[in-house]
């Protein structure tokens, strides 16, 4: 728990929130700033700053519970699709540094831009393909 953290307020129910699912790992919740109505996030009860340093196991179970959730918002909701994201680290555009996944409902005429892509040659590919293998190792 860190006692500065919005997120492990909510979690400790010192702030109020729209929850969705709970169980004994994560907490499920309706944004307060939703790129459309029914944004969720996802958060891990243990205070994790990022993808980074979550648990291998938690991710999972936070994966599933985002799973969940998106089938209920599309089945509920009716919204044509969902986006699902994690952003880690400040230039990432993480706003609170608890480990979280947004699923944001999506409608064919809702006009949100997630990304535009830039274009790259094969060889700038492969170079950086093989620098983030060396990574895995």
């Amino acid at each position: 728990m860190n006692n500065e953290c919005i997120f492990c307020k909510i979690v400790s129910g010192e702030l109020p929130s729209s929850k969705v699912y709970e169980d004994e790992n994560v907490l499920a919740f309706l944004d307060i700033h939703p790129v459309n109505p029914g944004h969720t996030l996802v958060v891990t009860k243990k205070h994790f700053e990022s993808i980074h340093d979550t648990p291998d196991d938690l991710i999972c179970k936070c994966v599933i519970t985002a799973k969940k959730v998106a089938n209920a918002i599309q089945a509920k909701l009716n919204a044509e699709g969902v986006n699902i994201g994690m952003n880690n680290g400040k230039a990432a555009g993480q706003i609170v540094f608890h480990s979280h996944i947004h699923i944001m409902p999506r409608y064919g005429n809702d006009s949100f831009k997630l990304w535009q892509g830039k274009s790259s040659n094969p060889e700038e590919r492969d170079k950086i393909a093989e620098k983030i293998k060396l990574g895995l190792a």
